[in-house]
């Protein structure tokens, strides 16, 4: 019998014991760039803004650009990593990361940061299709949805972070907002240097054939005795873009593809703008806006984590609860004539925490719900379908917020309850299924191999 993940020694590359972990931590390293990188520009926005003196609409495009980028990024780079491996586009993500944050800094006129940040998004959409799809396929079973849950958490970690040092940054003189677009170099920098010597993934190694590859890998993390038992095998050749939209896996790719779009949209529009907006609900103008929004972070975190408490209870009851209790703070910040300034921020607080409890589930049910010729495109996909949500939000959040903020938010409310409705009609539960049970179309034979328990 090979030995299992828990009781395996340390190798040289990778110690045994945690290296789902490992790769876990490596992957939401790149959720941690993508996080800082998406938020930095609610703080610097304004400061682009007046520096370049835009309009509402080329603003809202300066801040959606790089959603739009990431909607082609996730198109086009999940295919490309089903066919060309995890490993390449793991790497190439984070170096885009480090050379387009630099150059941002440079942007001599608002088209051209425009277009940086739309490139920017490529890179993204690529990172955010591979980092849930790598680290599923090494995940044992019973921690695949916690890890998720801490791989996803990073994103808000980064967003918190940008908030900081957006704040911290405000106070450095004239090129302010260009120190902060480039600062996102420093992490995207740590991460790349961390990911490399990640192996390939042994699932897609096994899925592509190359078996004595996929053994070595599982001999390098589980030690000189082990074997592809060790290791779940997907019996599926589906590898063509055009496999998630037929069959049983078409009603699949809707259901991603929605219900993360209904997600992002309200989320990514009140970062996006979230200074902008507490100053329109009541507090101060200036730092007291952005410290607010620091504030507010904090219970984003808190709230992405609170989904460990719950992810193997069910991924469907989540969804649900999280969709439902999103849109009551949304709605009674749409009613309320005259909020104060403390009841604004408890609200957030309530919103932030409940639609950040059900984030790990964007990476998780494209991984579980999708076979491995095929998940990183599905990732990819849906990343890509979301994001136009997220950019119609961050694109027509200054227009609707000219008008009133208050119908912002009945929008907002108005958004996850199609979502909940979505998701109530759709969702399946997956929560304790391996990859083959769930990523199953019926009709494929039961692997004669094992999953890592």
């Amino acid at each position: 019998m090979s030995p299992s993940l828990e009781k395996s020694r340390p190798t040289r590359t990778l110690p045994q014991r945690g290296y789902p972990q490992l790769i876990t931590l490596y992957a939401g390293g790149g959720e941690f760039c993508d996080g800082y990188i998406l938020s930095i520009i609610g703080v610097a926005l304004p400061l682009v803004s007046s520096d370049f003196d835009l309009g509402s609409t080329m603003s809202g495009l300066v801040g959606s650009a790089s959603l739009i980028g990431m909607f082609v990024g996730g198109l086009v780079f999940g295919y490309v990593t089903d066919r060309i491996g995890r490993q390449k586009v793991y790497l190439l993500d984070i170096t885009a990361f480090i050379v387009l944050s630099v150059a941002q800094y440079f942007a001599p006129d608002a088209w051209t940061l425009t277009l940086l940040r739309f490139a920017m998004g490529i890179a993204i959409g690529a990172d955010f299709a591979i980092a849930g799809t790598i680290a599923s396929e090494f995940a044992p079973r019973k921690s695949r949805g916690p890890l998720l849950v801490v791989m996803v958490t990073m994103w808000s970690v980064g967003a918190a972070t940008a908030y900081v040092v957006g704040w911290l940054m405000m106070r450095s003189g004239h090129d302010d907002w260009r120190w902060m677009m480039a600062s996102s170099a420093i992490p995207a920098a740590l991460i790349l240097l961390l990911r490399f010597g990640t192996p390939e993934s042994p699932r897609w190694l096994m899925n592509q054939g190359r078996t004595a590859e996929a053994q070595q890998v599982v001999r390098q993390m589980l030690g000189p005795d082990a074997d592809l038992s060790d290791l779940e095998a997907e019996t599926t050749n589906r590898s063509r873009y055009t496999d998630i939209f037929q069959g049983v896996y078409l009603r699949r790719t809707i259901f991603v593809g929605v219900f993360w779009a209904c997600q992002l949209l309200p989320i990514y529009a009140i970062t996006t703008y979230e200074p902008t907006i507490l100053t329109s609900l009541g507090l101060e103008h200036g730092n007291s806006a952005y410290l607010g929004s620091v504030a507010l972070q904090i219970f984003y975190i808190l709230g992405s984590l609170s989904g460990i408490l719950f992810v193997n209870r069910g991924r469907r009851p989540l969804l649900l609860w999280s969709f439902a209790l999103s849109a009551v703070p949304l709605l009674a910040l749409s009613l309320l004539a005259d909020p104060s300034p403390a009841a604004v921020l408890v609200l957030f607080a309530v919103f932030g925490v409940a639609s950040f409890s059900s984030q790990c589930l964007q990476a998780i049910y494209p991984s579980e719900l999708f076979p491995t010729g095929v998940r990183a495109t599905a990732n990819g996909f849906a990343t890509g379908a979301s994001r136009i949500g997220a950019a119609i939000g961050t694109w027509g959040a200054p227009v609707v917020l000219g008008h009133s903020t208050r119908l912002a938010m009945f929008l907002g409310a108005l958004i996850c309850g199609v979502g909940w409705l979505v998701s109530y009609r759709l969702a399946p539960e997956t929560s304790g299924k391996s990859l083959a049970e769930s990523s199953g179309d019926g009709t494929v034979v039961a692997p004669a191999v094992k999953e890592l328990s």
